[in-house]
């Protein structure tokens, strides 16, 4: 295993430290706001050391979605440690997911703004196959699981739908649901029983129920499954208490 040296470890905190500032302009002025002469300015570093980080500003803004993406995939890792059967784990990861939410509110923010602008397609070779990466685990990461549930007798799809086909519906009501949470708050007032995440949540069980992916809601324990996941996976999570409260 590699050691960074001291001059590398420099580099290393000092990038970071442009991130931050550059995701705090791009979530208080927008991307027209973000500009590498404001990054410059707000560190008091020279544009042009900026410029030894990031070679463009859609390359700065690119590095600012594979930070994000990281810190989701952190999470998702652990949730895939997590002993039961598919559907139990498919819970883990939606865990994670609600744990990304908030523990990194900033990362997320910012990361609506970058994929609804569709700005990673201009970023540097190295960083755009960084993020397809990213992207690529986790939607394989969902449809691994749904093979596995379907191999293992848990869920039989129709011919005409695929384990592909039913990541594509999480993965639209999830992001979809993000999206009106964090975006469209006011268009939710009055419409939801529950608070958005723990809505999410029972909206998924009820788009699995009816995919018939076993146990369904009627047959298994989920909260006795959830209760498990934040003891025996997060439990080192401090915000996993936060998700304890949203459902009392």
């Amino acid at each position: 295993m590699s050691t960074l040296t001291r001059k590398q470890r420099e580099v290393r905190q000092r990038e970071l430290m442009l991130l931050d500032v550059a995701r705090k302009i791009l979530i208080e002025q927008g991307y027209a706001g973000l500009t590498m002469d404001r990054v410059a300015e707000a560190t008091e570093y020279s544009k042009w050391t900026v410029y030894q980080h990031f070679a463009t500003k859609e390359d700065l803004v690119a590095a600012l979605l594979i930070q994000s993406t990281e810190h989701r995939l952190e999470l998702f890792t652990k949730a895939r440690t997590f002993r039961g059967r598919p559907r139990e784990r498919l819970c883990a990861l939606g865990v994670a997911d609600e744990l990304f939410t908030l523990k990194h509110p900033h990362s997320f923010r910012s990361e609506q703004i970058i994929k609804m602008a569709d700005l990673e397609n201009r970023a540097s070779p190295a960083r755009r196959e960084t993020m397809e990466r990213q992207d690529d685990c986790i939607s394989g990461w969902i449809r691994e699981t749904a093979e596995e549930a379907a191999a293992a007798g848990d869920l039989a799809l129709p011919r005409s739908l695929t384990p592909g086909d039913l990541t594509f519906s999480l993965l639209a009501m999830v992001l979809g649901s993000h999206s009106l949470r964090v975006n469209h708050g006011r268009m939710l007032e009055g419409l939801l029983s529950a608070e958005p995440l723990i809505a999410l949540r029972s909206s998924v069980h009820v788009l699995l129920d009816g995919y018939g992916w076993k146990p369904l809601l009627s047959e298994w324990d989920y909260d006795a499954t959830y209760r498990r996941i934040y003891g025996e996976t997060f439990a080192d999570e401090p915000a996993i208490r936060a998700i304890e409260s949203l459902r009392r």
